[in-house]
């Protein structure tokens, strides 16, 4: 094995350092090699590569199954273990070479100063499965032990790099490092983001749609209106590949969205157009190229601040893998994924779309096989990301599924899914009290709205979204949700199968960032409790850290109050205008004082019918 050393007593491999170059050189700094020139940052990938035997991704000696590459990685008293892949030439996105002999691991270190790291690959039947490291033949390696050094990041904004690891703290998205809460707003759809004309072997498997599936066709994904949102600097792969997807995604990071949910696998699901497979018969075998054009994209996310919100399985597939088991081809699916993915800063698994069985999907994952699927990847991931499961949208089978499963530890919350939008900030408050209540708090993204076959409609049908805006957006944030992602329904035009172009949807987008942003510069809303009551409305919700600060959305004229009872002192009155964001204003009342129910006066004068603006008023002492 060799792989290019940072101190000047290892040996240097050129050849080894110019298969990595033209993997990571696309895109300047999202991913490092080992280089005696290089400077290794907190937070931002490190990837090492072995060179091991020569092999295949068809060879007979199954690479993905009978070797196993290890990696322990050490700063003082703190130590990460994480597996490598094999990665054919290196080079495969530009190449889509299937044969090879390099290895790699991707490591994101979160700390700086000095690091250590061993080595060692083993060659066995299956012994990609086998947790006793002990067991397999170890392949002598060159140079399988080294050091580096870890200066700080030096990036800001919405890079994750700046920020490191997020993850799920006491309810809510919080940055291990900085401590810094943050809030979850974006695009659910199209789940199946990657079925991507520029990845390689990537194609339908059939275009026909079943009862509450959405309507496609045989073609797969160009996003040809977003070509022109590409810019001179960022990624491509095999010269000019990649430059629609990456658009896209600057757009939807240019609107203030910071998340992206989709797909891994969609094998017998409602796309039937994505897998990480050779093929999607054989489930042993993986697409080395695919997953690393996948991976440049990831990395661009990354710099954009899109959270990967990772689905691993829909509801029509759950049971394909060990018959829901996670059994060997379960546990060589999620190895791979943990292997090739998980260094990312942002991240979430999700167990899967719809799990669990419904009266339209009968046969799914049991309670056992979810927990145990949930305990795999958090024994696995040297990164504890987030382990989300994904809901059926109404009762009784989405109680039925989740009620075994409170308290359990491995499960941080709920990718949750309502049909009836009007009862999103109920659903949201109960999941949330019960989940406190089992003494295992619970992050929940509000994640689909239905109905299942509208969702959220383009601007030209549903230009302010008031529905949306209403009860799903301000109103299950103001109930404890820890962000919202849309979804584009089952029988739109540009649906949750077909959608090309995000600019369809650009007001919605807006709206959403106008609430993020009001959350995250003015709430410390991770202390906050839902306590709609206060407002004399069953209509308005409101949210408040008693006797602080208090935030209630208002949604329509109306002479509005709020029991101040429990709180002292003196209060400052502001309004903020969730249709156009900017500033905070101030109406006709500017200053409360507590002890009992205070009246908030009018809003500021606006020029939309004032029988449908809401406002949202933010009350906090002065």
């Amino acid at each position: 094995m060799k792989h290019i050393p940072y101190i000047s007593n290892l040996l240097t491999f050129a050849s080894c350092w110019l298969f990595v170059f033209a993997c990571t050189s696309q895109e300047a700094g999202s991913e490092q090699t080992l280089d005696q020139a290089a400077v290794y940052a907190q937070w931002h990938t490190l990837t090492l590569p072995f060179v091991g035997p020569e092999t295949s991704e068809k060879a007979a000696d199954n690479p993905f199954l009978n070797y196993r590459l290890t990696v322990e990685f050490q700063h003082q008293d703190q130590r990460y273990t994480v597996p490598g892949f094999y990665a054919t030439d290196g080079n495969s996105a530009e190449t889509s070479a299937d044969s090879g002999n390099i290895w790699f691991v991707r490591f994101t270190p979160d700390r700086v100063g000095k690091w250590t790291y061993t080595a060692v690959l083993h060659h066995g039947q299956d012994i990609a499965l086998d947790d006793d490291s002990s067991q397999g033949t170890a392949i002598a390696l060159e140079n399988a032990s080294g050091e580096f050094e870890v200066i700080p990041s030096d990036k800001s904004g919405d890079d994750f790099r700046a920020h490191g690891l997020l993850e799920a703290y006491n309810g809510f998205f919080r940055f291990t490092n900085s401590q810094k809460y943050w809030l979850k707003g974006g695009t659910d759809s199209p789940e199946n983001l990657l079925a991507y004309i520029d990845f390689d072997n990537t194609y339908r498997i059939s275009a026909s749609e079943g009862d509450g599936e959405s309507n496609t066709t045989e073609r797969i994904h160009h996003y040809a209106p977003h070509l022109n949102d590409w810019m001179p600097g960022d990624p491509t792969w095999q010269e000019d590949k990649g430059k629609a997807l990456i658009g896209a995604l600057n757009y939807l990071s240019s609107k203030g969205m910071n998340s992206v949910y989709f797909l891994t696998m969609n094998i017998l699901g409602d796309g039937k157009d994505v897998w990480p497979y050779l093929s999607p018969e054989d489930h042993t075998r993986f697409d080395v190229s695919k997953l690393a054009q996948w991976e440049i994209v990831f990395q661009h996310m990354q710099t954009k601040g899109l959270l990967l919100h990772v689905v691993l399985q829909e509801t029509e597939n759950e049971l394909m893998l060990d018959n829901g088991d996670t059994g060997p081809l379960r546990q060589l699916y999620l190895r791979e994924l943990i292997a090739r993915f998980a260094h990312h800063p942002g991240l979430i698994w999700n167990l899967g779309e719809e799990n669990g069985p419904a009266s339209f999907s009968p046969n799914g994952q049991d309670d056992r096989q979810r927990k145990a699927m949930a305990s795999y990847i958090k024994k696995n991931d040297p990164y504890n990301h987030p382990v989300l499961l994904h809901t059926h949208s109404h009762d009784p089978p989405r109680t039925d599924i989740l009620t075994p499963i409170l308290g359990y530890k491995d499960l941080d919350g709920l990718s949750l899914q309502v049909d009836k939008r009007e009862g999103a900030p109920e659903v949201v408050q109960l999941w949330k009290d019960k989940a406190r209540a089992s003494g295992h708090e619970w992050l929940i993204g509000m994640d689909e709205i239905g109905m299942w076959h509208t969702g959220a409609q383009p601007d030209s049908l549903d230009p302010y979204h008031d529905s949306l805006r209403r009860y799903v957006l301000w109103g299950t944030l103001m109930s404890g949700a820890a962000g919202v992602e849309w979804y584009f329904g089952a029988k739109n035009l540009h649906n949750d199968l077909t959608s090309e172009d995000w600019r369809r949807r650009d007001q919605l987008w807006e709206l959403t960032n106008h609430a993020v942003t009001f959350f995250e510069e003015h709430l410390p809303y991770w202390q906050m409790q839902p306590e709609h009551q206060l407002i004399n409305s069953p209509d308005a919700y409101c949210l408040h850290k008693s006797d602080t600060i208090y935030a209630a959305y208002l949604p329509e004229a109306h002479e509005y109050t709020i029991d101040l009872s429990a709180a002292q002192g003196d209060f400052q009155v502001f309004w903020y205008n969730p249709l156009t964001g900017q500033q905070l204003q101030t109406g006709t009342v500017t200053d409360l004082t507590g002890g009992a129910v205070r009246k908030l006066g009018s809003p500021p004068e606006t020029n939309r019918s004032t029988t449908k603006q809401d406002w949202v008023v933010l009350i906090r002492k002065g």
